[in-house]
């Protein structure tokens, strides 16, 4: 029998498809007058590989240019992970090795942490010290064209590779923000990005800071270091540890940071369909933080590995959350290598915290609510004291003290905040003297 041109592309999809369905066909044969002739024997649909197969031939035959057969099925791998949530894709050789990298805390582009939706990039943090976070870039902006191409329909991957490129080089990014009627432009340079995922600093005396930026491999190593130096010269009397825009990253990592300030305990734990899924990881007996008063810091761009810290802290009421509530992804992707230096990027389980709260799309809600905001001074210029009075005494001793300025709390207002809880709090548990 002579085929068609036609005819021949088409039996390749036909081919494989009943490829695929032939180990599950050959266990029931279909009856035409069933309702359910169009499933296998395993639940394999039948009817809409079929449908798959003549989409295929239709593409091949009727594109208005001519379609590679490889091109095609490797877009039909990518359009199924893009159906499945915003975080499971399908890594090209490029992309899996990027990820890679990203993981090891150094990488090329702007500094960004994305994600997928309504066919638009969200911003889910920019990351610290990176031309994204210098140039004002917020969480929850949303790209709708990389230089003057809209993203819309793109795949994530495709975003992600046209923001990297050359050092030095330039990209226009146009945002749509909550509370700006319209888009506006923001022109970026690209940088070489290393990440430094611990920052610390002393507040005020024997009041400290941490600031995780990212949970990368080295990340608690680095943590722990920190805040063994904050501590060395005298014990804290209160912490700060800011999760701000912290988009997550490896999981061992955060189980590790929430351990050094737990003294055991369920930190968290995954459910998912595979039993290689179903994990729970615990605190270890010893806590390198003791019991200093700890202030979490919390907002839209904490996600992931931040969230798991911060809700297993709440759940065991180690520490005080405060700020806004965080972005709600509690999912877990699984690299699965595949053949060709590819991998796809695959969700496969959900995270909970060790009170048995779903992360996902509800994210952690603190126990204080601040929002971003900024502290001035009202003078009363009008209002006379005491020390304004002719001959009034002095105070009589050495220093009076001040009220200080408030430069913290024009800078950053939440941090402002959680200075003031960590001091109350000394002040409400500190021993009060015997009176007679």
């Amino acid at each position: 029998m002579n085929l068609t041109a036609p005819a021949k592309r088409a039996c390749l999809p036909l081919a494989l498809a009943l490829a695929l369905a032939a180990p599950w066909a050959q266990a029931q044969q279909p009856d035409a007058t069933d309702a359910g002739a169009a499933e296998s024997a395993n639940g394999l649909p039948l009817e809409e590989l079929r449908m798959f197969a003549e989409v295929y031939g239709r593409i091949k035959d009727a594109y208005v240019e001519p379609v590679d057969d490889r091109e095609l099925l490797q877009s039909a791998i990518r359009g199924m992970l893009a159906g499945l949530d915003p975080h499971s894709t399908y890594l090209e050789p490029e992309a899996f090795e990027s990820l890679q990298v990203h993981t090891s805390g150094e990488f090329g582009g702007l500094g960004i942490e994305v994600g997928m939706e309504d066919g638009f990039v969200r911003v889910i943090a920019p990351i610290d010290d990176t031309p994204a976070k210098r140039a004002g870039i917020k969480a929850g902006d949303l790209i709708i064209k990389l230089d003057d191409t809209p993203v819309q329909g793109m795949a994530l991957t495709e975003a992600v590779d046209m923001m990297r490129g050359e050092i030095g080089s330039e990209i226009r990014l146009t945002i749509v923000r909550e509370g700006i009627e319209k888009p506006f432009e923001v022109t970026l340079v690209r940088d070489a990005i290393k990440v430094v995922s611990v920052k610390s600093r002393e507040l005020e005396p024997e009041y400290g800071y941490l600031r995780i930026t990212q949970f990368q491999l080295n990340t608690a190593q680095d943590m722990r270091e920190a805040l063994l130096e904050l501590s060395a010269q005298r014990p804290l009397k209160g912490l700060v540890l800011d999760l701000r825009n912290n988009p997550g990253g490896v999981l061992q990592a955060a189980v590790d940071v929430a351990d050094a300030f737990l003294d055991g305990g369920l930190v968290v734990y995954t459910e998912g369909r595979l039993p290689s899924s179903q994990l729970k990881f615990s605190a270890g007996p010893e806590t390198l933080a003791g019991d200093v008063p700890l202030v979490v810091l919390i907002n839209g761009g904490s996600a992931s590995a931040s969230e798991i810290v911060a809700g297993a802290l709440q759940d065991h009421r180690r520490a005080v959350l405060m700020g806004t509530d965080s972005f709600g992804k509690g999912s877990v992707q699984t690299v699965l290598p595949l053949a060709g230096e590819r991998a796809v990027k695959l969700t496969t389980a959900r995270y909970f915290t060790p009170n048995g709260r779903s992360i996902q799309a509800q994210g952690i809600h603190p126990d204080i609510i601040v929002e971003e905001g900024r502290l001035t001074d009202v003078q009363h210029e009008d209002l006379i004291k005491e020390r304004d009075l002719a001959g009034h005494l002095e105070n009589g001793t050495a220093d009076a003290g001040s009220n200080g300025d408030n430069g913290l709390a024009e800078r950053d207002f939440q941090l402002y905040q959680a200075l003031n809880l960590l001091k109350a709090l000394n002040i409400v548990s500190a021993p009060r003297d015997n009176q007679s």
